[in-house]
């Protein structure tokens, strides 16, 4: 059997406004940003660059319980977990692009790690795994 996540689902305030968080801040892809007549909403995917796992689907709050988990869907906790290649050219890049960490760079014994806040103040571990780390092995 085999099985796999395809979607995390990101409540945000506005489509256009989280698209651009995500693909000019932090350099994610645009993978698809479609029109849903039926149901009045977009279907708006984006995906860390080179990436070909689990994608976010960044979902406008469409009612005023959703509007209240609006960057802080996990209380407060960190809720998205960014793998990189090269830790200190993404933070670098991300300090100069205004991303506020609340977390200062660390090394632990899994790799390198820093907490960032995205556009609404979700919290996001950016990664650079141990290349022994069972995640870093696996194709």
């Amino acid at each position: 059997m085999k099985q796999s996540i395809v979607h995390i689902a990101l409540v945000v305030k506005d489509y256009d406004e989280a698209i651009e968080f995500y693909t000019k801040t932090l350099n994610f892809e645009l993978i698809e940003d479609t029109y849903q007549p039926e149901q009045d909403k977009r279907w708006v995917v984006v995906a860390p660059p080179g990436s070909s796992g689990t994608t976010i689907l960044l979902a406008k709050a469409s009612k005023p319980e959703q509007e209240k988990t609006i960057g802080n869907q996990t209380g407060g906790r960190v809720f998205l977990f960014l793998n990189t290649d090269d830790f200190w050219r993404d933070y670098n890049d991300m300090m100069t692009k205004g991303v506020e960490f609340v977390r200062e760079p660390k090394r632990a014994e899994y790799g390198m790690v820093a907490v960032f806040k995205d556009l609404y103040g979700n919290l996001w571990d950016l990664l650079q795994l141990n290349e022994d780390h069972p995640l870093s092995q696996r194709k």
